[in-house]
């Protein structure tokens, strides 16, 4: 299994590799037009023109980033490496993401609009709508774009079939196993998602060692996706909490029953020099010093300026999981410093020096 994962990890930094300069075309688009993301700011202008251009250059691969695991990592899966892999990934997101669509579920069990409406306003209903442009989706839509391609690659079939045959039949049996999948996520997804956000309620009245926690949950679960269900929990309003949401809107701790911003501010030392210090620490102790500086320092910059931090995770997570069990708990551990010191901040984007600023 770790070997698998070793090589998942090395097919992802394929994709991950355009990651770095869209999180930094981002930073410094945000930094010239910090009104984009809701800040005091001019709406006209030069820069505002120049930032907004930025933002929009670099979510264009950070906010389809499922997409590009879904195609790059199943290439880099596939023994040859073939293009056909890709397309097979594909093919995988797209029948996944639009089989577990919110709409199509709700359809699915007899759901009438007014009843859809309600419905996604439960815990059940927030699940499937992460689904479309999860990170997790687009990983297992790659392995099962690349495990197919290596399995049906050389499948000949019957003469009235040959135009399917080899790498046309790829496709075809990637779509039907995603249909079988889809049905085993329609049942798992929300069962998994809700466990996830009880798990955060109990957090909650953990107090900063709870903060903590959820820091470390948060960083740990990235693999999966399921990040998303704790930050739901505590960084926006789906249980009460919602330190993002109130942040955002201009109040304080008087405004809330909690210390507004202790679920954000422990990102910030972790993103802006935890990341860049493993980085460093990489490169010092890497037998080839040259590879891993073009591999690491623009990720390391990219989660100093903007927070992004999902190039550098992402080039090691699979490769050795056990580090990033590390740091994961780092972040946890820092989350609880900064709670005890009473460092407080939060973030629009993400805890990088542009927010910070």
């Amino acid at each position: 299994m770790m070997k698998y994962l070793q090589k998942l990890g090395k097919a992802l930094m394929l994709p991950v590799a355009a990651l770095p300069v869209a999180g930094i075309l981002m930073g410094v688009g945000y930094l010239l037009a910090p009104a984009v993301m809701g800040a005091a700011g001019d709406t006209t202008g030069f820069a505002y023109t120049a930032g907004f251009l930025l933002i929009k250059a670099g979510g264009a691969l950070i906010d389809n980033m499922a997409w590009l695991f879904a195609v790059g990592a199943a290439v880099g899966l596939a023994d040859d490496h073939d293009g056909t892999a890709g397309l097979a990934g594909l093919v995988a997101f797209l029948m996944i993401q639009q089989l577990l669509n919110p709409a199509v579920v709700g359809t699915i069990r007899g759901m009438d609009a007014d009843a859809q409406t309600a419905w996604l306003a439960t815990t059940e209903g927030i699940a499937f709508s992460k689904i479309a442009g999860n990170s997790f989706i687009g990983i297992l839509s790659a392995i099962i774009g690349g495990t197919c391609y290596n399995k049906f690659k050389d499948t000949r079939l019957p003469d009235w079939l040959a135009f399917f045959s080899g790498k046309r039949c790829v496709a075809i049996m990637t779509a039907v196993i995603c249909i079988v999948v889809s049905v085993v996520l329609l049942f798992a997804w929300p069962l998994i998602f809700g466990a996830l956000v009880a798990l955060g309620e109990g957090i909650a009245a953990m107090g900063g060692i709870g903060a903590g926690i959820y820091a470390f949950l948060n960083r740990l679960l990235i693999p999966t996706g399921l990040h998303h269900a704790l930050n739901n929990v505590f960084w926006f309003d789906t249980i009460g909490l919602g330190d993002l949401t109130h942040f955002w809107a201009g109040e304080t701790s008087a405004d809330v029953k909690w210390s507004l911003g202790m679920y954000m501010s422990g990102f910030f030392p972790c993103m802006m020099f935890g990341v860049p210090g493993a980085a460093l620490a990489m490169v010092q102790t890497a037998k080839n010093k040259k590879a891993a500086i073009g591999l690491v320092v623009s990720a390391a910059i990219c989660a100093f300026v903007c927070g992004v931090t999902e190039p550098f995770e992402f080039g090691f997570m699979f490769l050795c999981f056990p580090l990033y069990v590390v740091y994961a708990a780092l972040y946890g551990i820092f989350t609880i410093v900064t709670y005890y010191v009473g460092f407080r901040a939060g973030f629009c984007f993400s805890a990088g020096a542009t927010d910070l600023l």
